[in-house]
Parts: C-alpha cells; structure tokens; sequence
C-alpha cells in the first residue's frame, strides 16, 4: 500500500506558535438524552495537525461536531482562537475561520466541478483561488466540467475540501477522509494535508487509518468512550507504536 513518505521533523514551535488555535476543556456533549462526549480536554495550537484516533464509537466524529455546535446539546468551553464559543450558534462558527468537512461530503450533484468550488460564500479574506485550488488538486481542474454525480468517490472527497479553502478557512476539521478510498488518493490527499499545514493551516484529522495518521501529525490524541485517554507527541511515537496499536485494536 502506498504510504505519504515521512516527513521531516518539525521546526520547534516559536513563542507566537504557542498560541492556542484550539483549546477545549471538560467537554459534554448530548443527542437528546444520549451522553456522548464525558468531558473531553485537548488543545491544537496554530498551525498544527493533530489526530483523533480511537476505535468506532469512540466520539471523535462527536467531537468535531460539537466544536461546529451541531450537537443537541453542549456543556464546558470550546475556545476557537481566542473566542468563547460554547454558547454561538452554529452559523457564527464558520465566521471564526473554521472549515467542516464531514464523512458526506455535501456535494451537489447537479453542479459541476467549477460551480461546487464557486458556491460557498466567503467567510473571512484569505482563501484560495480556483487557480491555487487547481494546482493542488489538478485531479479537479481535469474534472471542472464534471458534474458531481460522476465524480470518483476519490474526486468527490477533494472537491468537498477544496470548496472549504476557497471559504477562507484557517482552520479545517476532517472527519474520515480516507476512508474507502484507493491509495493512491489516499497518498495525494496526504501530500495535500503537507501543503497545507506547510501554509500555516491547522488541522484536526479524524481518522480510521492509522498508517495514513501517523507520519503526518504533530500530535495525536486517543479517544475511548467519549474521553481523552492518551496524548502522543510525533517524537514518541516510535516508543509507543505498540502501546498506540493495543489502544487501536490494530
């Protein structure tokens, strides 16, 4: 299987990198009276990419919705760059410069390539041109002209993260982007996830595939029952691959 090739380490943070992009603390979160996340901490500083690895049903999904506020209920602190967001409506949270791509995609089929990428509204200034997007993706640009119905599942997965760069997004919350997916769209959208963190963009990965996770991210966090269980830095990851893959069942 093809895999994205390790990268080299990261430069260390300087002060102004410390900066918080992301800071949750004890977390809950409810669909009716269903009690899903039991007070989740975690941190993604500015210009990171961390993961949420964890066995299905573990809330990480959960936990990308709740920082979107669409769960039905939420309680503890989620601050997006320095706002307190506990109590924003769903609406607001994009105007912060986050992005949401979830496992479907949203894709509208009866627009082509070009008119999905044109839709979404700008949020904030500094997102990507057709021409930037096109050169990260020259699978799309091949495909402008395609409607979404006959767009690979491979395609379709691109198109739904280029149409949020072109929103002006900072920072980008990606639930399962792999999955059932050929490696070889596995492995170029790895290298997109470089460039873009190489672009000063923060990333929070939700993923199943931990041989596709675990040379791209800074940091990793393990979620089991609805809690942080274990927090694994890049540089640790070598010693306690076994101890990561007993928590995975992998």
């Amino acid at each position: 299987m093809n895999q994205v090739a390790e990268r080299p380490a990261a430069a260390p943070y300087r002060d102004h990198d410390r900066v918080d992009m992301l800071r949750i603390r004890d977390l809950h979160a409810f669909y009716g009276e269903s009690h899903i996340l039991h007070g989740v901490d975690l941190e993604v500083r500015r210009g990171e990419l961390v993961t949420l690895l964890g066995r299905n049903g573990a809330g990480r999904s959960t936990t990308l919705k709740a920082i979107m506020s669409m769960v039905g209920r939420r309680t503890g602190s989620i601050v997006i760059d320095g706002t307190e967001t506990i109590a924003m409506k769903p609406h607001r949270i994009p105007r912060l410069g986050i992005g949401y791509c979830p496992e479907e995609r949203g894709i509208f089929a009866s627009l082509d390539v070009e008119e999905n990428l044109l839709l979404p509204p700008t949020v904030r200034s500094g997102g990507m041109s057709l021409d930037e997007i096109y050169e990260m993706f020259p699978n799309l640009y091949e495909r402008r002209r395609s409607q979404g119905t006959r767009l690979s599942g491979g395609e379709q997965q691109m198109l739904a993260m280029a149409r949020i760069l072109r929103t002006g997004a900072q920072m980008l919350l990606l639930d399962e982007i792999t999955e059932g997916l050929a490696p070889v769209i596995v492995q170029a959208l790895g290298e997109v996830l470089i460039q873009l963190r190489d672009r000063g963009m923060t990333i929070v990965l939700v993923e199943q595939n931990f041989r596709f996770a675990a040379p791209l991210a800074d940091r990793h966090y393990v979620m089991e029952h609805g809690r942080i269980v274990e927090e694994i830095a890049a540089a640790e990851l070598p010693s306690k691959r076994d101890h990561l893959h007993t928590l995975l069942g992998v």
